[in-house]
């Protein structure tokens, strides 16, 4: 009798857990949606036409976060690390700039995880990658280099404000643990395995907004 009491006990307390898990599940299903719906939103007020284009890089500054969207599809999102100097186009600013790009080049295709480009060109140095938050004397560029070119006169494009002229790149990064708040001195800096996974599924020409 009483360990047909203990075994109702258990049951009841498992169908409790199991309908807690179920609850919980379903919030966080409903909150992503929600947040889903949010960003596209977002980018709609930007550009309508955002669906039309193939592949989309949407860098949201604000939450450290890029998306990639197929279609006007999110397919995946990646933290980032935008500028520690803030958002601006200003040539020797160091800041990140803001507004519509294109990708320009993709440079270091076949390339090991953490090789170090200067120049954009690897000499066979691979970087040692800091997980803590640290922020070093180097500013190193790994792995994958996304070189941006602006869209849009007098913001980002042109004399003064000219994003591939100020080497703009979405890139890897040794300070991989500061991934997630502003460091960089104005490129979008990735987890080196994230860099070298979007590498592979954008093509040159692919847009890139940073708002």
């Amino acid at each position: 009798m009483f360990n047909n009491y203990i075994i109702i006990v258990r049951l009841y307390v498992l169908s409790i857990i199991l309908l807690i898990s179920s609850c919980s599940s379903i919030m966080i299903e409903e909150d992503n949606k929600y947040n889903k719906n949010k960003l596209i939103e977002q980018i709609m007020s930007i550009d309508a036409t955002y669906n039309t284009l193939d592949s989309l890089l949407y860098v949201d500054i604000e939450k450290q976060n890029m998306y990639f969207l197929k279609k006007g599809t999110i397919i995946n999102d990646y933290p980032i690390s935008s500028s520690s100097y803030g958002t601006g186009s200003r040539e020797n600013s160091f800041q990140t700039p803001l507004g519509k790009h294109q990708i320009y080049m993709k440079i270091g295709k076949t390339l090991p995880i953490n090789a170090i480009l200067k120049g954009r060109v690897w000499n066979g140095s691979i970087a040692n990658v800091v997980s803590e938050d640290i922020d070093t004397e180097f500013d190193h560029v790994t792995s994958r280099i996304l070189w941006l070119d602006g869209l849009e006169p007098g913001l980002n494009k042109g004399p003064g404000v000219d994003s591939k002229s100020r080497y703009i790149y979405i890139h890897g990064t040794a300070e991989e643990g500061l991934i997630g708040k502003p460091a960089s001195d104005g490129c979008i800096r990735m987890y080196n395995k994230d860099v070298i996974e979007l590498f592979n599924s954008v093509d040159e020409g692919s847009q890139v907004w940073i708002y």
